[in-house]
This record gives structure tokens, C-alpha cells and sequence, in this order.
């Protein structure tokens, strides 16, 4: 597989190459040249697998030589072990062999060690990236700027892996204080793995990570790679679950339509549906759920993108005015609104929107969700309204509820129990550096 950039496709690299220098020398995005697609006898085999191998046989199609067939399945073992379920409100997981099955599932993507949807990408882009630097002799400086849930993944993926460094960008005030506590306690005192505070927006921190690449000096003198979704080795790994999950259930649904929600922020989660679609996943559409930071859906009314600053909520990870990943959905589907329009479906919602909702199907149900999948649901309720035909509805679970107890608890009046990993950390003293949102502070911070 060879990849371009989305600003010229005559600007090429292999996988490792895209994976290290994070951006192209034009400062576009990598992109896969030629996606594989699979025949249904195909998709049949690889539903058939256990995710990790599932996700080892379709991650053949993107990685190069440097890596070996049992290389790559001893990675996505490695990487993935850690349960996928998919559920119905009532906790029962999917089980194909059932006479009578839901029309809708949860799919919950937080049951990885920093109990966030980003710990299938963190985990595999960390292997594979160290299995390139040991080929190669390098160290790194990982630059990565988080919302809340990337940072932790990431952190946890790198953590005491030789020759890196991982500094991890955040804005002050802007993630739970369950995130931040998990954010400043990844490792020990000596910890390779360092958090800095900005003072400023989630955009503010992408948008210095992307000067530190732009500066030339900097980005050689400290060897930087980027973990954020700017980065391909981020975005293509979030296809594997899509593919063995929609396969999962549609052998439970055959002949029924299939729909995934999700809520969006940089947007990297939906293209990474986009390309499992694009490979031959069984998914019809795609619901697109966003709070009061919603360019994405506002472009899906008009074909117009207007970027704008973000604003704060409820479902902090997704308060991103700027999405990163939007160049490459245009780059997967042609440029093209029809198509973008045709396969998407979006709406976005208030705070208070979302906490009636995370309320209501609590009461309901006893089912507790994080703030992000509760306008993910929303989102799925709402299209439900506007399409007449049949068909089976997933929601992703991005985010274990926990790491949002202090908003989720005052929301449904009900102590939520925190995961070890969790509990854990809240323990554990702080380690953070504040810092100005300027190069010349990070350039200092740097060394």
C-alpha cells in the first residue's frame, strides 16, 4: 500500500514512512491510494474470525515489508485483548445464534486499559511504530493534543517504550476532572510520558501541534511524531472494528439495513467507518451526532464548511470547531456533497438536550451512558423519525461513563463505581506543566 496526500496525490509514501512524519511535506493529509474490497465470501471468512485476526488479516492491505505476516498477527493479539461487545440496553450481548435478536445495539469500544474507543488506534499505532523505530534506530518525541480520551490512550500505549517521549497538550479546564487525573498520573515519577496544560481551547492545542510540525527546526531537532488523527496509523485501525462488527450483525440481520451513529468530534472515528464501508462492510449509512460544535452537520445542510472556534460542553471530547479529519472524507468520497450527503446523516444537540436524554434512558432503563454517546443516540433517535423503512440501529459507546462521573452522577442522581484503572489514578498524585498555547513556550518546554 502506498499512500498521498490529500493536497497533491503525486506526493507519495510507504506506511511507515506516512506513520512517522505524521504530515506530508505539503502539509496535507495521508491517504491510502487503493482500498481493498472484499466479496461477500470473503467478509463470510473474516466474520468469522476473532477480532484481533479479523483486524491482523485487514491490516495486511496497509502496513509494507517491515512488517511480517506473524509480526503483524502477534501485534493485533497483542494490541486487542480486550473485549468488543455489542449490546441491547438490557446488558445481553449479541449472540447470532438467537431466534430473536434486538433491532438495536450498543457497541461498547471502552473496554480497552484507558476505557475509551481510543485504545484500538492508540494501541496499534504504538506497536507499530516501535516495531519501525527498532528496525530503524530512532528515537521520537511523541506531540499529542487530547480532548480528554486520545492522550490517555496514547500515553498508555507509549508508556516506557524506549527512545520515546510522549508529551501530551490539553486545555485547562476543558476535560473532566476523572480525564485530567488519568492524563497526569500515566507512569511513575520518571515517566517518558509528560502532560502540559494550555491555556486555551481543545482547537488551540491541535493547532500548536500543527505549527511544531510546520517548524522545520523544531519538528528535526526533537525527531516529532504526531498521535492525533492527523496522523493515517491513527484513523485506519478505527476501520477494523466497524468491518467485524457489521459483519457480526448482519449474520444476526440478514437483509436488513444497517446504521451506525456516532458521535463526532475531529471526525477520524466516522472516516474510519467510511473506509470499512468503502472495503466492503455491510453498512448502509452513517449517523452523525454533534453538540453545539457542529460544522460537520451544518456542512451536511448546505455543502458549505465553515470552520469556527469551539465553544465548551457537556461532551467535552467533541468540542472541536475545526475538524481535522474533514479533508479526508472529501478525499474518500470524491469531493463530492451528493455522495458525503448520501452516506451521512447529521444532527446536533444542546446540553440540555443531552442530559435529558442521558437521564431519560437511564430511568428507562438503568443503562448509563458518557455524555458523547448519549448525542450519539439522540442522533440515532432522530433519524429514526425521518426514515420509514426497516432497519438495525448501532450506537457507539465511545467513553466508559465513569470518566465523566462528576457530570453522568449530578445527571441521574446515582454513584457510578469507578473501574480499577480509574480508581487508581484518582489516587495518585498530579504531574502537569502549564504552558502558554505559543511555539515559543513549547519550543522551551521542549528543550
Amino acid at each position: 500500500m502506498t499512500y498521498h496526500s490529500h493536497l497533491n496525490h503525486d506526493e507519495k509514501a510507504d506506511f511507515g514512512q506516512a506513520l512517522l512524519a505524521s504530515l506530508a511535506p505539503d502539509g496535507g493529509l495521508w491517504m491510502p491510494d487503493n482500498l481493498p474490497f472484499y466479496k461477500s465470501e470473503e467478509t463470510a471468512k473474516l466474520g468469522a474470525l476473532p477480532f484481533w485476526a479479523c483486524a491482523a488479516e485487514l491490516a495486511k492491505n496497509f502496513i509494507d515489508k517491515a512488517f511480517s505476516e506473524a509480526a503483524l498477527k502477534s501485534l493485533c493479539e497483542d494490541a486487542y485483548n480486550f473485549p468488543l461487545p455489542l449490546k441491547t440496553f438490557k446488558g445481553a450481548e449479541l449472540d447470532t445464534a438467537m431466534t430473536e435478536v434486538a433491532d438495536e445495539y450498543i457497541l461498547e469500544l471502552f473496554h480497552g486499559p484507558t476505557l475509551a474507543f481510543k485504545d484500538f488506534a492508540a494501541r496499534f499505532m504504538g506497536r507499530s511504530a516501535s516495531e519501525l523505530m527498532k528496525t530503524k534506530g530512532q528515537t521520537r518525541t511523541i506531540l499529542v493534543a487530547t480532548s480528554g480520551d486520545t492522550g490517555g490512550a496514547v500515553g498508555d500505549a507509549f508508556l516506557d517504550q524506549e527512545g520515546i517521549r510522549v508529551v501530551i497538550l490539553y486545555p485547562e479546564g476543558g476535560v473532566s476532572k476523572v480525564q485530567e487525573q488519568q492524563l497526569c498520573t500515566i507512569g511513575g515519577h520518571n515517566s517518558n510520558v509528560q502532560a502540559v496544560s494550555l491555556e486555551g481551547s481543545f482547537d488551540d492545542c491541535q493547532q500548536l501541534v500543527k505549527d511544531a510540525f510546520a517548524d522545520k527546526v523544531l519538528s528535526e531537532k526533537h525527531n516529532l511524531m504526531s498521535a492525533n488523527s492527523i496522523n493515517v496509523g491513527r484513523v485506519i485501525p478505527q476501520s477494523f472494528y466497524y468491518f467485524w462488527t457489521s459483519l457480526q450483525v448482519k449474520a444476526a440481520h440478514p437483509g436488513v439495513s444497517l446504521v451506525y451513529s456516532i458521535p463526532s468530534g475531529n471526525l477520524g472515528n466516522l472516516t474510519g467507518g467510511i473506509i470499512a464501508k468503502k472495503m466492503g462492510a455491510p453498512i448502509d449509512r452513517f449517523v452523525v451526532g454533534n453538540n453545539s460544535n457542529d460544522p460537520f452537520v451544518d456542512y451536511l445542510e448546505d455543502g458549505e464548511y465553515r470552520p469556527r472556534p469551539s465553544v465548551p460542553t457537556l461532551s467535552n471530547a467533541m468540542d472541536i470547531g475545526r475538524p481535522n479529519n474533514f479533508p479526508r472524507i472529501l478525499d474518500l468520497l470524491d469531493k463530492d456533497f451528493d455522495k458525503v450527503s448520501e452516506l451521512c446523516w447529521g444532527a446536533s444537540f444542546s446540553d440540555e438536550e443531552t442530559e435529558r436524554h442521558l437521564r431519560r434512558i437511564f430511568n428507562k432503563t438503568g443503562y448509563i451512558m458518557c455524555p458523547h454517546t448519549a448525542v450519539g443516540h439522540l442522533a440515532m433517535e432522530a433519524f429514526s423519525k425521518d426514515v420509514e423503512r426497516e432497519f438495525i440501529k448501532v450506537t457507539v459507546a465511545t467513553a466508559h461513563p465513569a470518566k465523566f462521573a462528576d457530570s453522568v452522577e449530578r445527571i441521574i442522581d446515582t454513584k457510578i463505581k469507578l473501574p480499577e484503572p480509574l480508581a487508581k489514578s484518582m489516587k495518585q498524585k498530579k504531574r502537569v506543566t502549564s504552558l502558554a498555547p505559543t511555539l515559543d513556550a513549547l519550543s522551551d518546554y521542549l528543550g
